[in-house]
This record gives structure tokens, sequence and C-alpha cells, in this order.
């Protein structure tokens, strides 16, 4: 399974691209970019995420930094970058984590971690791209990394205006399975801590004609330390929008010592070999996909699609 750890190495198959510019100010270490965002493709806007990580572990957080992407060519036949889309990334926070600096700043993983994220960025050829990214760092001055990942002609995983898959992932009336299959949370305690997340089938909600939020995530054996602030983030939101929407949390381990992966997980998640999470997705009450996040989210986006959807009846 491809984890999308920030704190280790990019989720995917780019790596950074070679030497970055020695920074200038009071730090010696080496900025590397590394990829957020999976499943990019080409001919529509998408969000495009990369977190910035310092040789000693220490992370590049808050503000906003310079995101250029240019086009590198495929795997057989590379080519020198040809400039494409440029975009402002705005830092997102791992919910419950600080977001208090104006600019960015160098932190550690314990007081801040996030990814910059730019929106609406549109590539126009499969292959691999390359985005190098540029902060203004409080006390080091300019600093710049790169890093080359790859576009698709088409998204691998369900993407907007596709018709979201009826499945018929784990709930807590399910039967003869271990709670940790339902959320890996439950394997220490024995108990579902969001149980609300956890009452509904897509495959049912579907049927009925329900607006859905549904979280891919394992929080307790994701890497990168998203996956469970992201959900407690979605189970805040099912309390206070339980009347808009079904929210529904999909836990991607059904059994993590044997490496088993949920049916659900699998028929939304996994392609190639490959499995990345968390991810978020808000299908329509019609079954289309109207939305996803990969990584994080922020919950003003998800409060106002929500905020525009008519309350439910029943």
């Amino acid at each position: 399974m491809l984890a999308l750890a920030l704190l280790a190495a990019a989720c995917t198959s780019g790596g950074d691209d070679g030497p970055s510019p020695a920074p200038t100010g009071s730090t010696n270490a080496q900025l590397s970019a590394q990829m957020a965002t999976t499943d990019l493709y080409v001919g529509a806007p998408q969000r495009v995420g990369v977190g910035l990580i310092l040789a000693d572990g220490r992370l590049i957080s808050y503000g906003s930094v310079d995101m250029r992407f240019s086009f590198v060519g495929t795997a057989d036949a590379p080519q020198q970058p040809q400039p494409g889309p440029a975009a402002t990334g705005v830092y997102l926070p791992t919910p419950g984590t600080s977001n208090s600096g104006a600019s960015p700043a160098i932190t550690q993983p314990s007081q801040a971690r996030g990814i910059y994220e730019a929106e609406n960025v549109t590539f126009d050829q499969a292959g691999f791209w390359q985005v190098d990214v540029i902060a203004g760092v409080q006390g080091a001055g300019s600093m710049r990394s790169s890093t080359t990942f790859p576009v698709g002609a088409q998204p691998q995983l369900p993407a907007p205006g596709q018709p979201a898959l009826k499945t018929e992932n784990l709930t807590i009336h399910s039967k003869g399975v271990p709670l940790a299959a339902i959320d890996s949370r439950a394997a220490d305690g024995g108990t579902i801590p969001d149980p609300d997340l956890h009452e509904w089938t897509i495959a049912q909600a579907l049927k009925e004609h329900r607006p859905i939020v549904v979280d891919f995530a394992t929080p307790v054996y994701c890497t990168s330390q998203f996956c469970g602030p992201v959900t407690d983030e979605v189970d805040a939101l099912a309390k206070q929008y339980a009347d808009r929407a079904v929210f529904i949390h999909v836990e991607i381990w059904h059994d993590f010592q044997k490496q088993e992966i949920n049916q659900a997980a699998a028929d939304w998640l996994y392609r190639n070999g490959d499995l990345t999470e968390p991810w978020l997705y808000l299908i329509g009450s019609d079954g289309t996909i109207q939305d996803r996040w990969s990584v994080l989210f922020r919950k003003q986006e998800l409060e106002a699609a929500l905020k525009t959807l008519p309350p439910m009846k029943g």
C-alpha cells in the first residue's frame, strides 16, 4: 500500500528533482518538496498539494508559496521542462494543529503539520510534470525545491462527474466481522468511537437518493498522521449537518496484521497494486460524485457545499 507519508516519503512515483538551491539565512538544511496529491489527470481543474520538509525533519508551515508547473515528457520521451500553469499554494493544516503564522516558517512536526495546496490547476498533457515550489521563509529567506509527479489521461479512481460506486461497506450492523475492520480505533477499546459514521452503506444511501460524504481512512494505521484528524473533522461535521447528508467512514483495513484490505476500500481506491488514503468524497443525491479531496480538506469548502443542500426527509 502506498501511504501518504508527509513526514517520510511522497506517495507518487516522483521524488525530489535534484539538488535545490541553498537557502539563505539561518538554516543550511536542504528543502525537499513531497507530492501529497495522487491521481491527477488532464483536462479538469484540480487541487494539487505539496509538503515541504527540511533534511533535519522540520517542516515549512503557514502562509503561502509560489508553485510553477512544467511538463517534462513521458517515461519513453523525457524532455526539457515546458512551462505550464502557475499557482499560489496556500497552507492547509492538519485538523487540530496550528495555523497561526501569516507567512512560511520553519516548524517542528509537533507544532504544525500540513501541506501547501493550489486550487484549479489544469494539466493539458498526460505524462510527467514538475512543480517548482518557492517559499519566502521567515529567518531563512527564499527557499526552493522541485518534485516530479505523474498526470494521467484519465482518472484512475472515482472522480467528479462519475457515478458513485454502489458499495456495501461494513457498518455497525455488519455481522461476523471484527470491530477493527469497521473502524481501526476499535482494536484497542473494543468500541466504535464514531458510530454515527458507520450506520449506512454507500449502496443504501444511493438507493434512497441521499447526498453522501464518504471518508476513506485508517485512523490507527495511517503513516501520514492525517487520517485520524480528518475522520474526527468529518465526524464533527456529521453532527452539525446530519440533516443535509449521510456521513460514512470506510475503514481501509479488514485485518492490518494480515494486510487484508476491506473490499469497499479496494473497490474505490485500489488500482494496479497501489492504494492511497485518506480520500474524502462528496456525492450528490443523484448519485454523481460532486467533489473529492486527497489527503486533507478545507472544512469551509465542504461546509459551503453542505449548506446548499436542502434538508433531507426522514
